[in-house]
C-alpha cells in the first residue's frame, strides 16, 4: 500500500481520517498520550490534523481513541516503527530529510563483525548474567573502544554497526572496537542515574572482556583514547562515565540526556559544576520535538562555563531512535574523526 497520509503542503502536513467519526492524534511533539489533538471535520466523512513543520523534519505519531484509550492503525500510512514500549507508531520524513543512507548495508563495504558474549552482572545484581555484544571492526590493527550503553537497542534498532562499517570505509572516522552493554530492563532507571554501581561493572567486568577479545588501543599510552554513547538516560550516563572515568573514557556522546528529574539534578551536573575532568570532549544532540529539549539547552551553557569542550546540536525529531540513528554519525565523526 502507497503511503497517502500525510499530504504535504511546503511547511504543511495534513493527516487524514475517514469515517463517521475520527479518532484523536498524538504526536512527537504533544508529549503523545499525554494532549491527544482532536481531529477537524473538513466534509462529510472526512477529517484532518494539520500541522506546520520544518522543511527537514521527521515525525511520530499515531492514532488514539480517548473513550477506550486504545491506539487505532492508520489505514492511509503504512510505514511504522517500534517504539521500544509496546507500540508501533507511524510516522514520515518532510521533503528536505530523509532516512540515514549511513544505516544501509553496502555490498562493497568490509563488515565488523558481531560477538555475543555472556557476563556476570556482579555489583548489579548478585548471581546475575546478561549479554554484551563485542563489535570488531574489519582492520587489524589496535583501535580505540566506544561502550554503548542500552547496546541492543543501538544494535539492532539504530543499526551502529552497519554505520560505523560505512563510516570507517568512507575513511570519516578512525576504525573503532564496540561493547554494545544491555540495561537491566525494569531496573535500568537505577542502574543508569549516575550509578557507581555501573561504573564498577563497567571497569571490571566490560573493560577485561573487550580487552581480552579485541585489539585495542592502550589508554595508559593514550589517555582517554575510548569513548561513551548512549541516549535518554543512557545519555546521562555516558555524562556521567566520562566525569567519573576520563582518563578512560574521553569521548562523550550524549543523545536526548536526562540531567534532572522532579526540579532535582543529577550528580553528573554537580560535577561538571565542580569542574571535574574537563579535558573530555562531550558530542551532545536533541530534537526539537523532544521533551527533554529544554532540559538539555540548560546544561550546554553550565558546561562552557565550567570550561568544558561541548559541540551542541539540535534537529527537527523527537525521543526515538530513529532520530537518534539518523544524528549518531556527526558525534561520531567529530569524536573519532580523521
Amino acid at each position: 500500500m502507497d503511503q497517502l497520509n500525510p499530504i504535504i503542503e511546503g511547511n504543511k502536513a495534513t493527516i487524514l481520517w475517514k469515517g463517521k467519526s475520527a479518532p484523536h492524534v498524538i504526536d512527537d511533539i504533544h508529549f503523545w498520550d499525554d494532549a491527544p489533538q482532536k481531529m477537524k471535520r473538513i466534509e462529510k466523512g472526512l477529517w484532518a490534523y494539520s500541522l506546520e513543520l520544518p522543511a527537514a523534519a521527521y515525525l511520530e505519531y499515531s492514532f488514539y481513541e480517548p473513550r477506550t484509550k486504545t491506539r487505532v492503525e492508520d489505514p492511509l500510512n503504512s510505514n511504522t516503527v517500534f517504539n521500544g514500549i509496546e507500540h508501533y507508531n507511524h510516522f514520515f520524513y518532510m521533503p528536505d530529510l530523509s532516512p540515514a543512507e549511513l544505516a544501509v548495508r553496502r555490498k562493497n563495504v568490509k563488515r565488523g563483525r558481531v560477538t555475543q558474549h555472556v557476563v556476570d552482572t556482579w555489583m548489579l545484581a548478585e548471581g546475575g548474567e546478561r549479554e554484551v555484544y563485542l563489535y570488531h571492526p574489519p582492520v587489524s590493527g589496535p583501535v580505540p573502544l566506544l561502550v554503548v550503553y542500552d547496546g541492543t537497542d543501538y544494535l539492532k534498532r539504530a543499526m551502529l554497526n552497519v554505520i560505523v562499517d560505512n563510516l570507517i570505509h568512507e575513511k570519516r572516522i578512525q576504525p573503532i572496537a564496540m561493547a554494545f552493554v544491555q540495561n537491566g530492563d525494569d531496573h535500568r532507571g537505577v542502574e543508569y542515574a549516575c550509578s557507581d554501581a555501573t561504573i564498577m561493572w563497567l571497569d571490571n567486568i566490560i573493560l577485561p572482556l573487550a580487552r581480552r577479545k579485541l585489539n585495542l588501543v592502550d589508554v595508559r599510552e593514550q589517555r582517554g583514547a575510548y569513548g561513551v554513547l548512549g541516549a535518554s538516560f543512557g545519555g546521562l550516563m555516558s555524562m556521567y562515565t566520562g566525569l567519573r572515568m576520563p582518563e578512560i573514557f574521553g569521548k562523550v556522546i550524549s543523545q536526548s540526556g536526562v540531567f534532572e528529574s522532579e526540579g532535582r539534578d543529577f550528580a553528573a551536573v554537580d560535577l561538571i559544576r565542580a569542574k571535574r575532568s574537563r579535558e573530555i570532549k562531550i558530542w551532545m544532540d536533541i530534537g526539537h520535538f523532544d521533551w527533554l529539549l529544554e532540559d538539555n539547552r540548560r546544561l550546554q551553557p553550565i558546561l562552557l562555563e565550567n570550561g568544558y569542550d561541548v559541540t551542541y546540536r539540535e534537529f527537527s525529531g523527537g525521543h526515538n531512535y530513529t532520530c537518534w540513528r539518523d544524528e549518531v554519525w556527526r558525534g561520531l565523526e567529530h569524536l573519532f574523526g580523521m
